[in-house]
Parts: structure tokens; C-alpha cells; sequence
């Protein structure tokens, strides 16, 4: 009798056949389990695995594999591409069908998954971070194959021939649907290397991957993961490449702000209670571990409660003063009739904002109805403002927004490139876009605002 090649729990198994005649170059993706006794390997080494087998003569039957060529799947809306995303499909292509496309926010990445698609011609399973983008994705594709979408996520649990879930509800479910999809999309797959989103991947046995980003830039372990799981960048187009002709021409402009006279007295008093205990222990943020560290000392030392205490005030001073608040209504008065978003560092800046200026407020904790009627009235212009935290970097598509005000955020470069990049797509009648950014002036802030700006979207601008 043949081996059998099956999938079970989000992993490959291989029975009948004993290790020793397991040809070497499938060796490195099985290993004996000791529980069953049977050969074990990761879903994601599928492909590499069988083409192994089938090289060197392995007869075996194939198990696995719970899905089959769609026929009938193609384009029922005609669909042109952009020179851009023609030279990511052709790379993509190149690259046997695995890697990761690198193209700016706003210049049709979805697009680009929907054209590979309907090349393919095979179910395919669409990863996206946020219930936002679940929705968008499933309109976009039932738009263009006017068939049944799938969705997993946001209280869906729809498996259809092309199925669009969240990386949580994925990892979730993988173990059970891992081998019915032979290609894999990853939107926004800069997340897809964390400890638990991985298994989305890891778990599923489909050939082809697609990876979707505007900011793929890793740390070198996540970035490793991502080229195990996806495949490396086999194309990049920056910002200012699509500036003009693809995107919206755009200018970024930062504002320093002085604090009030009261504000930057305690901001000072309690900035040097806590970069006091960092030189006292040589703590420096350059490194990953070491904020680990920082919130260990303040768990032990005696003064480490009021330590972080003031670590947290300095920082909600340096992020929300008064001058800011100030400075956000005069930028609101400048734009009026303009669609404009508002980012904040954190929830309660962004609520605090809600509340004295009487404007809509979107944050995780927003619910999902909710959510919805914010954005479609945000879209059509009866909330001309719509102030968010961290919840709308990425996946909102609201073309008609050509002002962005960031009243405070991380040191991240993704979160600032993001924020951008939801000024940038081009709509009837917008010339231009502009992000203005608010600095607490003589603060920490001012750190923070050149690390962000270490891309090339701002070298010019």
C-alpha cells in the first residue's frame, strides 16, 4: 500500500513509510512523531514537500489537498492594471507564485490580489487584520465574480470558494479549513510574523502566497518569518514613484507648539523623575529588551510606582497640551468644508477631543454597527471630521479625505507612513492632500517626530 499523505490538525502527517526511506530532500520537512509514530511536518511546507516526493519517485497518495481548479472563476467587471501593479503581478509571476508586493497605500493592492485570483483560477483564502477591511475586501471581490464570498470574522463563519477572514478568526479555524485553499492573500502581512498570527499561515497548505504591504520593513526575525511563510519582497514602489500620477500630490507640514506656562512646569518636574531613574540605571530604548526591563524595576524598586506614574504624565502632556487642542480647532477652522481625519497616540486623547470639540470619535472600542454608520457618514460628508486612535491606520477607504491632522502617535515609521497613506487616494475634485503634524515643542515629542519621519515619503516634504 502507498503512503498516505493527509492533513490533520493544521499539519501534514505521512503514514506508511518508514523514516529511513524517506528521500533526503523531504527529510528536512518531517520528523518522526512520537505519539503516533507516523511522520509529521508543517501545512506550509506542502508544496516543497510533494515536489520532493515526486522527484525522487515516492509513490504515494495524496490526502492532503481538499481543493480543486475553479473553472468557471473570472472577471465579470472589466479590469484594466496600472503599469505598477502589471510590474508587482509580472514579479509575483516571476517568483513561482510566492512573495510579497510592497506597494503605497492607495495605489490598488487589492486589485492586484484580485487579478492574481482570477489568474489562479483556485480558492483562495483572503487574511485581513481589522473587520473594516473584512467588509471591504468581501465587497471588492463579490464586485468583480458577482459570486458567493465567504467570511470568517465579526461573527461570520461563511466558507465559500473565495473566503475573506481576519488573521484571529484564521488562526482560529486553520486547523480545520488549512487544505481547502491552494492560495493564500495576506493583507497588511506585516503582521502576519507575530507569535500567534503565524499560524494562519503555517497552518495552511496552499502553494501560492501573496503578501500585501506598504510598509513590509521587519525586524530581522519577523522578517525571516514572513519570507518562510509568504516569500521575500519581490517588488517595491514607494510614495513619492506614484505622487501625482497614481496617488494625490501631498505635503506634509510639522507645527511646534509651546506648552502652557502651567503644563510645561509639571511636564519638567516629573520628565526628570523618570529619565533620572533611567540614567541611575542604565536603561536606553534602543534596544527591545529594554522596556521590559524599565517596567520590572518599577514593579520592584520602591519608587518605581511613582516613577512610572510620571513616565505616563510627561508622556500625556508631551502628547495632548492645550496648545494642541488649540492649534486642532484653528486647522479645523482653515479646512472647513474639507474631510478631515484626526489621529491620536491612544483612546482617551481621542475622547477627550470627542468631547470638547463635540466630534465624532472610531476606536476599538467602537462597535461594529457603530463603526459602520461613523464611516458611511464620514464618507458622504455629514461628519465632515472624524477624530481616531490607532484603529483607522490602516484599512479605511475614504478617498475624499485630503486633510490629516496628527495630534499625537508612536515613534513607529509604519504607523506615520500609514497615517499618510490614508490622505493619498485620489478622488474627484481633490488636488492635494496634507498631514499636519503637532509637536509639543521642548519636549520628548520632538525625538519621537524624527524618528517617525525616517522614510523616504518625508525626505521631500
Amino acid at each position: 500500500m502507498d503512503p498516505v499523505l493527509s492533513f490533520e490538525g493544521g499539519t501534514l502527517t505521512l503514514n506508511e513509510l518508514p523514516v529511513e526511506k524517506l528521500p533526503p530532500g523531504a527529510g528536512r520537512f518531517l520528523k518522526t512523531d512520537p505519539r503516533t509514530g507516523n511522520l509529521r511536518g508543517r501545512a506550509c511546507d506542502y508544496a516543497p514537500l510533494v515536489i520532493a516526493l515526486q522527484q525522487a519517485g515516492v509513490r504515494f497518495q495524496d490526502h492532503a489537498r481538499a481543493f480543486a481548479p475553479i473553472e468557471d472563476l473570472s472577471l465579470k467587471t472589466p479590469l484594466e492594471l496600472r503599469p505598477h501593479q502589471k510590474t508587482a503581478l509580472q514579479a509575483w509571476r516571476k517568483a513561482l507564485y510566492r512573495g510579497v508586493a510592497a506597494l503605497p497605500t492607495g495605489s490598488g493592492k487589492t486589485i492586484l490580489a484580485v487579478m492574481a485570483t482570477a489568474h489562479l483560477k483556485r480558492p483562495t483564502l483572503y487574511l485581513v487584520p481589522t473587520l473594516d477591511l473584512l467588509q471591504q475586501w468581501a465587497s471588492v471581490l463579490e464586485h468583480f465574480f458577482q459570486r458567493p464570498i465567504g467570511m470568517l470574522g465579526g461573527g461570520s463563519h461563511d466558507i465559500c470558494d473565495l473566503t475573506v477572514s481576519t488573521y484571529d478568526s484564521a488562526v482560529l479555524n486553520m486547523e480545520f479549513i488549512g487544505n481547502r485553499f491552494a492560495f493564500l492573500v495576506a493583507d497588511e502581512c506585516h503582521h502576519l510574523p507575530g507569535p500567534e498570527t503565524r499560524l494562519a499561515a503555517a497552518m495552511s497548505i496552499a502553494p501560492f502566497r501573496l503578501g500585501l504591504s506598504a510598509t513590509p520593513e521587519l525586524p530581522d526575525d519577523r522578517a525571516a518569518v514572513l519570507a518562510d511563510l509568504i516569500g521575500p519582497v519581490v517588488c517595491q514602489i514607494h510614495i513619492d514613484e506614484l505622487e501625482g500620477k497614481v496617488l494625490s500630490r501631498y505635503e506634509t507640514r510639522r507645527i511646534p507648539l509651546e506648552l502652557d506656562p502651567d503644563e510645561a512646569q509639571s511636564y519638567t518636574y516629573h520628565r526628570k523623575i523618570y529619565t533620572d531613574f533611567l540614567r541611575a540605571h542604565q536603561l536606553n530604548f534602543k534596544y527591545q529588551t529594554e522596556w521590559g526591563r524599565f517596567l520590572g524595576l518599577c514593579a520592584r524598586r520602591p519608587e518605581g510606582r511613582m516613577v512610572f506614574q510620571s513616565f505616563l504624565e510627561q508622556r500625556r502632556i508631551a502628547r495632548g497640551g492645550r496648545s494642541k487642542q488649540r492649534a486642532v480647532w484653528q486647522l479645523a477652522i482653515r479646512h472647513a468644508g474639507e474631510r478631515i481625519l484626526i489621529f491620536t497616540a491612544d483612546n482617551a486623547a481621542a475622547y477627550d477631543l470627542g468631547r470638547k470639540f463635540c466630534w465624532p470619535v472610531l476606536t476599538h472600542r467602537t462597535r461594529i454597527a457603530e463603526r459602520k454608520e461613523f464611516l458611511d457618514l464620514f464618507r458622504n460628508g455629514t461628519y465632515p471630521i472624524l477624530v481616531t486612535s490607532k484603529v483607522l491606520n490602516e484599512g479605511v477607504d475614504v478617498p475624499a479625505v485630503g486633510v490629516g491632522i496628527i495630534l499625537s502617535g508612536s515613534a513607529s515609521v509604519r504607523e506615520h507612513v500609514q497615517r499618510l497613506g490614508r490622505l493619498l487616494r485620489p478622488a474627484p475634485g481633490k488636488a492635494s492632500a496634507i498631514l499636519y503634524e503637532l509637536i509639543s515643542a521642548g519636549t520628548g515629542e520632538e525625538n519621537v517626530s524624527e524618528r517617525r519621519r525616517e522614510h523616504r515619503a518625508y525626505r521631500h516634504h
